[in-house]
């Protein structure tokens, strides 16, 4: 490929991956022409992989350095936190956002709860809304709702950077995650405690993140589920086999004893709640998840 355009065969294949978006500006084409690499990237036999990197995405990198790339490289190079607003004094969210933004390797993490699919209600789109005017932190909205291709999209318009919904509420996850992508967000699917990582299997590829509730959702401040760690190892192990780079997120009871061993089986992204926004020094208690994380990493 020395040209460093697309070949007529490329190009046809990214106008069908189009056709799934509803739209041809350029921020879909973007949006298709990297979902179609995180599909060839990790095999290197593909000679149309260099080609699309090269013109959409890094047109000054040679393609020889492009082939060599780790595909599970697209990881976090460090294991990120996500601090839940939840926990947070709702009458400050503003000073939270500052405290996170000052604290340093964290994103936003936003429950989204509708009364239906979990007994409390909490967020909606125009605090997101709100939220993104006043960060320019990763918001992570967790929507724990029915019919959430409803409203997918909407809360990426909305300022979401990254989506996730439940398996359990959507019998179409396939679309949804579809929509979220071609909205321009990273699309996460959530398992409860008790749905298997095993329902994943024909959807590797189609999601960019896996959120496991180390919890029942609903509520914060509720005691880990150890058995989730096993699940942690499971998806982690799926994720090799398929050399395909999706995050492993956490969301439930992580704290400074356990924070280092869901590390250490394979997450990416700790949610913690009560551990952050309930300590007496949120930042110091920020340091010490990062820290045993970090080690975690190491070990």
């Amino acid at each position: 490929m020395a040209t460093g355009y697309p070949t007529r065969v490329t190009k046809r294949i990214l106008a069908e991956r189009l056709q799934s978006f509803g739209r041809t500006n350029r921020a879909t084409l973007h949006t298709a022409a990297f979902h179609f690499l995180r599909h060839f990237l990790h095999d290197e036999t593909q000679p149309t992989a260099s080609c699309v990197v090269r013109f959409f995405i890094f047109p000054t990198i040679p393609e020889n350095q492009l082939l060599k790339r780790d595909p599970m490289s697209l990881r976090p190079a460090q294991p990120l936190l996500a601090p839940s607003l939840l926990s947070a004094d709702f009458t400050r969210l503003g000073d939270a956002l500052r405290l996170l933004e000052e604290a340093g390797n964290c994103i936003v993490h936003v429950d989204v709860m509708d009364g239906r699919f979990v007994p409390n209600i909490t967020i909606g789109l125009p605090v997101v809304a709100s939220l993104r005017q006043a960060t320019k932190l990763p918001l992570d909205c967790h929507l724990m709702i029915v019919e959430p291709l409803r409203y997918a999209t909407e809360f990426v318009a909305a300022g979401a950077d990254w989506v996730s919904v439940h398996q359990e509420a959507d019998p179409h996850l396939h679309r949804t995650l579809a929509a979220i992508r071609a909205a321009g967000a990273k699309a996460g699917v959530v398992l409860n405690p008790s749905t298997p990582v095993e329902t994943l299997v024909d959807l590797v590829g189609d999601f960019d993140f896996v959120l496991l509730m180390s919890v029942n959702p609903g509520f914060g401040g509720q005691s880990f589920i150890p058995r989730v760690v096993d699940k942690i190892k499971r998806l982690d192990a799926l994720r090799t086999q398929r050399n395909i780079p999706f995050v492993i997120q956490v969301d439930g009871g992580v704290s400074l004893d356990n924070a280092q061993d869901l590390v250490r089986a394979g997450a990416d992204v700790l949610v913690a709640g009560n551990a952050v926004f309930k300590s007496t020094d949120p930042v110091r208690a920020i340091q010490g998840l990062l820290a045993e994380m970090r080690q975690g990493q190491d070990s």
